[in-house]
């Protein structure tokens, strides 16, 4: 007998928003140049966005977006699995802009390097022309290769010196690529010393007419232009201290992974040491220190590696950084059960304490894909789980000024503590993360969140939650049963003590469905992303993830993965070409906003 389908549990999605009163407010496309159609330009994935503390209305948000790219070739489809030829140096990093708290977005037109004109009959390599994605990268002989990480900070006076007077600078940090080694494959990389770096853009004081000049952006900054030629960089955040109170005003922080090495390591262990790099001249020169060795031995789970940071600053200057310690399966079994750890620095990242365990997790991690090789949660190729557990911190620091802050710490993160009972988890600190609240899970019953991200009222006021979510169970080897998913935002009122004092639902999204859901480059497996995020002013809260609302299922597709699954390898011949085979809207993820303001 069939399962109920999408359709049915869409149905009682409905009824049971009509009767809990959950439904209180709607959300917004953020990706808005996004066509519905002509995959994979239709897809977008791992959101980010960032609050103007300034000017509380003023939004900037990322996502790894492939608006530019070229049509589905059918020759790629057919032969290789794939929508996406990666030699093209398309850029994906996808910006947007709100100045009505979230509620409406615009997604500015640039010029830069495009394959998304060109026939998707006939290979192409791209030209200049229109773009939807950051500005100046192919012009630097670089591209913008995705993971987005946004932040707003004041802009620094001609004498160095930090003002809220001097309006507000929005810093995008995401990973970058030299152009000639994704084109012509050349080897080493001209550019800067690396595979895969990390570049910041920035612009000043944006209003609805400055984002839509090409010139309101300086040209994209080398953030790690000191590195190994065959490392990779990976998974970065950014954060600018925006409390006036704090010594370091102004500073800004990005923290990433440095991958070095591609051989073969002991028990799957691999020189990766967590990094922290700083600026104090507005993102113009950049401090590199290595918080964690680089040494490996193969022992597990202390050593298996960090990854999945959170960088943020107190109003005193204090700098948390926070990571998820993984345990090492190939010792431990699955689930894996991991920690997240903390790590401060007193001055502006010169120095870091040692690291301090805030929280036991397990990993939503019961199953690896044995043909994509990573955690799965809704079944064989599913959506990947990688980074569920890791951290994610805010602070109330009491910003612009400073004053008023409670600097309490909040931390959100989804956790499997039995398999089809996974949790969104919240905990918090009142003293600078000495100890911590005992673990809460404020997801829905029957959610299953696959990634959730908090954010603190800088007044200590009130706290949100946005999370994604699974919504049946396990599904192994079925890969014609819907795998519903959605969004939802949760609030809660925070005490004097700073307890939350109850939860409750503002946004809960009618669900899509996994299976029409890719990451462009693997028609095999699903993808929404590794991370969401969320942002708060002492008003209201914002959150934004990747929805697979408007995307529609292909038979032919699940019929291909089914088969790639029973083969053990995800490149077939005679995969379905999905500009023919599929439903227009086939791999359509948006990336969603919701915003109580």
């Amino acid at each position: 007998m069939r399962k109920p389908t999408l359709a049915l549990l869409a149905s009682m999605a409905v009824v049971l928003i009509s009767t809990t009163g959950a439904f209180a407010q709607t959300s917004s496309r953020v990706s808005v140049g996004s066509p519905a159609g002509n995959t994979p330009q239709n897809h977008q994935n791992e959101p980010a966005v960032a609050l103007d503390a300034n000017s509380p209305n003023v939004l900037v948000a990322g996502s790894n977006d492939f608006v530019d790219e070229q049509a589905c070739p059918q020759p790629l489809a057919v032969n290789r699995g794939t929508c996406l030829d990666r030699a093209t140096g398309v850029g994906v990093s996808g910006v947007y802009f709100s100045f009505d708290s979230g509620h409406n977005w615009t997604q500015p037109t640039y010029t830069g390097w495009t394959t998304a004109d060109c026939d998707p009959l006939t290979p192409c390599k791209g030209h200049p022309g229109a773009i939807h994605t950051l500005p100046w990268y192919y012009e630097n002989q670089l591209v913008s290769f995705g993971d987005p990480a946004v932040a707003v900070g004041p802009v620094p006076g001609s004498d160095g010196t930090f003002s809220w007077g001097n309006g507000e600078r929005v810093y995008y940090a995401n990973l970058t690529t030299a152009f000639s080694t994704q084109v012509e494959f050349s080897f080493p990389n001209p550019v800067f010393n690396g595979f895969v770096g990390i570049a910041a853009s920035r612009l000043d004081n944006p209003t609805p007419a400055t984002i839509l000049a090409k010139s309101s952006w300086q040209p994209p900054v080398i953030v790690t232009s000191a590195q190994g030629q065959t490392s990779f960089y990976d998974k970065e955040q950014i954060w600018a201290d925006n409390a006036a109170s704090s010594p370091f005003f102004g500073h800004t922080y990005i923290c990433a992974n440095d991958f070095r090495s591609n051989g073969s390591h002991k028990n799957g262990n691999s020189p990766v040491p967590m990094q922290v790099l700083s600026s104090a001249d507005g993102g113009s020169s950049w401090t590199k220190r290595m918080v964690t060795s680089a040494t490996t031995n193969g022992r597990g789970p202390n050593d298996f590696g960090y990854s999945g940071c959170t960088i943020r600053t107190d109003n005193a200057g204090v700098v948390y950084l926070f990571a998820e310690r993984f345990a090492n399966p190939a010792l431990t079994g699955l689930p894996t059960h991991s920690v997240q750890v903390m790590f401060k620095s007193f001055d502006a990242g010169l120095h870091w304490t040692a690291p301090t365990v805030i929280a036991n997790v397990t990993d939503p991690c019961y199953f690896i894909d044995p043909v994509e090789g990573r955690c799965v949660m809704d079944g064989y190729a599913g959506a990947r789980t990688d980074l569920a557990a890791s951290p994610s911190v805010s602070i109330a620091n009491g910003a612009p000024t400073g004053a008023g802050a409670t600097n309490e710490i909040v931390d959100a993160w989804a956790d499997a503590p039995v398999l089809n009972g996974e949790v969104a988890d919240f905990i918090y600190s009142t003293n600078g993360g000495a100890s911590w609240s005992t673990p809460t899970a404020v997801s829905r019953a029957g959610d299953r969140p696959l990634y959730a991200a908090p954010a603190i009222a800088p007044d200590g006021s009130r706290a949100y939650v946005i999370y994604e979510a699974d919504m049946a169970p396990w599904a192994g080897a079925d890969f014609h049963t819907p795998r519903p998913y959605h969004g939802v935002f949760v609030s809660s009122a925070l005490g004097s003590n700073g307890a939350p004092t109850g939860w409750t639902t503002v946004f809960n999204e009618l669900p899509g469905d996994l299976l029409a859901t890719y990451p462009g480059h693997d028609l095999y497996q699903e993808r929404v992303g590794d991370y969401v995020y969320a942002a708060a002013s002492d008003s209201y809260g914002v959150g934004v993830w990747a929805s697979a609302a408007n995307a529609a299922v292909c038979s032919a597709i699940q019929d291909y993965r089914e088969r790639s699954f029973a083969a053990g390898h995800r490149v077939l011949p005679g995969a379905p070409w999905p500009l023919a085979e599929c439903p227009p809207n086939f791999g359509n993820t948006d990336i969603q906003s919701v915003s109580t303001g």
